[in-house]
């Protein structure tokens, strides 16, 4: 059982026998300031960068391996970080203290660099085309991210409720620590995972096909002539 489902479940039996709380679970439960929970995100922009060619992004993804050419690359990554506090009262005769947590998880995406091969000139329509595509990418990781702060503000307000959490004397902060970085890191970093899906998407076999034949087939031509 995780540490944080025995809090849960010694919560649930505490509300359940809310006419029989102890003084100790009055002074926690009535005196000390409810929990809060807050989950804020910023975007970073982005960054171009044109100095590599198209056969060192290929090598960077791997798409050699299934005869896909990557024009252009959007680089980035899920970060979060956690800062922990909140109110605590001791109980000597039972040896127990309880805490309101106050939990500040902070989620963004590190800042974002695009990629576009340097065959492609700068303001050429193959470029635009290219850089139009990995904005697409872009846009998805933003996307994701507020996809991420709603499923992750929603999990922790149901899991903390506004009630405190009890443990042995001197151990609760380093319960909660233990939940955010047993539970909560995983299960925000699983949520970032799932915004894969909608990337995949945008690199689909119709969408390389279409920017095959773009811009009267301009970028076709680059790469065939540089496979020579």
């Amino acid at each position: 059982m995780k540490p944080w489902m025995a809090f849960a479940l010694l919560l649930a039996a505490t509300g359940a026998q809310a006419a029989q709380r102890t003084p100790f679970q009055i002074r926690c439960e009535d005196t000390i300031s409810k929990t809060v929970s807050v989950l804020s995100s910023q975007q970073n922009g982005f960054t171009i960068n044109n100095q590599l060619p198209y056969r060192a992004l290929t090598a960077r993804t791997g798409s050699m391996n299934n005869h896909m050419q990557t024009l252009g690359l959007t680089v980035t990554q899920g970060v979060y970080r956690a800062t922990l506090g909140g109110p605590i009262l001791q109980d000597a005769a039972s040896g127990y203290e309880c805490v309101a947590p106050k939990l500040e998880i902070k989620l963004n995406y590190s800042p974002v660099l695009i990629y576009v091969g340097n065959e492609f000139v700068p303001g050429s329509c193959g470029y635009k085309e290219i850089l139009t595509h990995e904005q697409r990418h872009l846009k998805a990781y933003m996307d994701n991210l507020a996809r991420v702060e709603k499923v992750v503000a929603a999990a922790l307000n149901k899991r903390f409720a506004g009630q405190p959490m009890y443990a042995p004397s001197g151990t609760a902060m380093s319960a909660l620590e233990h939940e955010v970085n047993g539970t909560w890191f995983p299960f925000i970093q699983a949520e970032f995972d799932k915004g894969k899906i909608e990337q995949a998407k945008i690199d689909s076999p119709e969408e390389y096909a279409r920017l095959g034949k773009a811009c009267n087939g301009e970028i076709a031509a680059i790469v065939n002539r540089r496979r020579k």
